[in-house]
Order: structure tokens, then sequence, then C-alpha cells
């Protein structure tokens, strides 16, 4: 298009980033330089070292810092959201009621992603391998644990342990919750084998849960909001950074993005705790 030589240059390569970064978000063209490596390898051996040149990381960053947008996190639930919730839909006896309560009460307190639980609206991107089963489910008498075959951080489809029980003698309690859930489904699908079902029978789909959702909760509320709930009170209890790290199943220090407190008034939690 510019007439510009096949061969990369530190200079052809800071041009498409200037390009493109006026065209789509500059995180993806970070992406895209990543895919543009592992293509022109074979042909072009000098483009990692290319990519990896001052010029380059100093032209990303600096289309990052003018042209990116801020990233925009959604609202972290809280136990007063919980309570609410469990005091709307208590006494409900529509299944698909008790599902949606129940996710949002175990993806909080077992720090889940809404995609363990739920399928994409896309069909073509469903995994079956990442759904939870019901034979998999033990319940015991202040707690239920259930295998999460795998995840986003599961680079080996090893699977997790998932236990759920409240986090201390004053918070609400998910027992009930998920026991109300759980005999509903057992009676509509015992031969069934995924743990997550709707009253048709079918797991549910992310569009099935977030249409519940936003019944209650704003825009500024979204699937990540009950990770980023469950994690940011655990904190607030004075849970250890390694615990709660282990707990959600991450992989890196990524989790720390979900703690929704300033630093200073969670320090100020911690001190007053102990």
């Amino acid at each position: 298009m510019h007439n510009f030589p096949i061969e990369p240059t530190q200079d052809s390569l800071s041009f498409f980033i200037v390009f493109m970064s006026h065209h789509i978000e500059p995180r993806s063209v970070k992406s895209y330089l990543s895919g543009l490596v592992q293509q022109l390898e074979p042909d072009f051996p000098s483009i990692r070292e290319i990519r990896s040149s001052s010029l380059i990381t100093k032209v990303l960053k600096g289309c990052m810092k003018l042209k990116s947008k801020p990233i925009r996190r959604k609202e972290a639930l809280t136990i007063a959201d919980l309570r609410y919730l469990d005091e709307k839909y208590r006494h409900r006896q529509s299944h698909d009621d008790l599902l949606f309560v129940a996710l949002i009460f175990s993806g909080f307190f077992g720090l889940l992603r809404l995609g363990d639980m739920t399928f994409p609206d896309d069909p073509n991107i469903r995994e079956w391998r990442k759904i939870s089963r019901r034979s998999s489910l033990l319940v015991e008498r202040s707690q239920f644990s259930f295998l999460l075959p795998t995840h986003k951080a599961d680079k080996f489809f090893e699977g997790n342990k998932v236990l759920i029980h409240a986090f201390d003698s004053n918070s609400i309690d998910p027992m009930p919750v998920f026991i109300r859930y759980l005999s509903s489904r057992d009676l509509l699908f015992p031969a069934v084998s995924p743990l997550w079902l709707t009253s048709e029978g079918t797991v549910p789909t992310r569009s099935f849960f977030m249409t519940r959702f936003h019944l209650f909760f704003s825009k500024l509320y979204g699937g990540a909001s009950m990770r980023a709930g469950g994690a940011t009170y655990l904190a607030t209890l004075g849970t250890s950074s390694k615990v709660i790290r282990a707990i959600g199943r991450w992989s890196s220090e990524a989790w720390e993005l979900y703690i929704r407190l300033h630093p200073t008034l969670l320090h100020a939690l911690l001190h007053h705790r102990r």
C-alpha cells in the first residue's frame, strides 16, 4: 500500500504501529505485533530483534498514551447486594430464578468467572470440556464443592476443585441458596450431566445471566462483578494475597486488579481488624 520494501525494518514496523493506532485500539496493535513476529520469523529471522528494539518499544508506548482509551472496570458486588438479592428471590419457586441467584452466590464466594458457569452466546466457541458436572458435586453440612474441569488460567486442562462456604460467621450463607437450586435441578433433570441447567435443560448462556442481572444492577456492573466482589471482600477480611490468588485460581498477580478499594482504605481496614 505504501511502497515500503518487503524486508521489515525498525522504520517500517514503527510506521505500521502509528498507522494502525489511528484505526484500532493500540493495545490490539501490540497483539498484532506478536502475530506478525510469529508469521514472519521463518522468512525474516531479524524480525524478533526489531520488535524488541528501543524504537519500537517507545513508539508503541507513545501510541498507547496518545490513542488508547481508558480501561473501564466493572464495579464489584458487595455482601449488601447479595442480601438484597436473597430477600428478593428467597420465596420464588421458578427454577430459572433459583439458578440465577445460585450463579451469583457461587461466583462471589468461589471467585468464579462468569464463563466458568455459563456458555458463550456464540455456539461456535462453546467448549463442553469447561462444563462442571453434577457427578463432581459434593455437598457437606456447611459447604459444597465441585470440579471446575478447566478455566482461563488452566494451561494443562488439569482442572481445579472449587469449594464454597461462607467467608465468616457474620456474612450471608451461600448454602441455602445453592441447596434450593440443587433440589429444583435434581427434581427436573436427575439424569442430566451439567451442574448448571436452565428450566429447558440446557447450560445457561451469558445472555441468560446478564438479562436477569441488569434488572437489578446498572451497566456499571457486569460478569466480572462477582469475582471482583469476592476478591475485594476477602481482602477486607485480612486474607493473605497468596490465599486470594489460590482461591481465585490466578496464575499471576493479576488478581490485584480485581480489588476495588483504594490501597490507603484497604490498609486502614486490615489494620483495624488486626
